[in-house]
């Protein structure tokens, strides 16, 4: 699953890529790429591709709204049992979910990458004030929602059926605060979370601005908090699909 928002450079490139090495391993799969309210040919590109590609499905937002409520979108219309979600620039190449998968084998409920507990992993790193900025976020969550991983913001995560139909109904960021509130929620719900190293190399272009959006992500993990003091996130509730 991909959520995308002005994709049009990469994503015909992106969907390649998957569906090759999908058919490579023998995967039964479906693609599924959530176009939040693009400006360019995101969409058009994808219905074209969708013409040759069975398992390929478009799903529109209604207008932009936020790369947490994408990812809901398309999780929660997602017909497997074991649901992926990737950025659509590939930062993690699809080869890597193959490590993800198999944590699920194991036993865990939810996998997720991360680009620091094996940092030589890296391809390419982020600027130096990129990397502050996620160390001190780390920290700040370490300490409001007392998650303990080295990285809650790899946008490459896996999840089993039955997490995702327990977790995603429950979320309520749309932006990009919706990594720790799924992870707050998984440990809420007492569901076995693994960190997963994998290979991951910024790509330049992205659209999180570590200062304004810092500053949002900070409000939203005291909004995660809020929600739980308050009981706004009850486990069981009915299934919140998208409009």
């Amino acid at each position: 699953m991909l959520p995308a928002y002005n994709e049009s450079a990469r994503i015909r490139a992106t969907i390649e890529k998957i569906i090759a090495y999908g058919k490579q391993r023998g995967w039964r799969a479906e693609v599924i790429v959530v176009n939040d309210g693009s400006s360019d040919d995101t969409a058009a590109i994808v219905r074209e591709m969708a013409v040759q590609y069975a398992g390929l499905q478009l799903l529109e937002n209604p207008g932009n709204r936020g790369k947490g409520y994408s990812v809901r979108n398309g999780m929660l219309h997602a017909n497997g049992e074991v649901l992926l979600f990737s950025d659509a620039d590939l930062s993690s190449p699809i080869a890597e979910a193959d490590k993800l998968f198999a944590a699920l084998e194991r036993g865990a409920a939810v996998a997720i990458g991360s680009r620091w507990i094996k940092a030589e992993l890296q391809l390419k790193r982020q600027p130096l004030y990129r990397q502050l900025f996620g160390r001190l976020f780390n920290l700040a969550l370490r300490v409001v929602l007392g998650l303990k991983f080295k990285d809650t913001q790899c946008g490459f995560k896996a999840f089993t059926r039955d997490a995702a139909q327990k977790l995603f109904p429950m979320q309520r960021i749309d932006r990009w605060g919706f990594d720790p509130e799924l992870l707050f929620l998984a440990k809420k719900c007492g569901l076995e979370v693994v960190e997963v190293p994998v290979a991951w190399s910024h790509r330049e272009g992205t659209r999180l601005n570590p200062f304004r959006d810092g500053i949002r992500m900070l409000g939203e993990m005291l909004v995660i908090r809020w929600n739980s003091l308050s009981g706004k996130y009850s486990v069981g509730q009915p299934v919140r699909m998208p409009l």
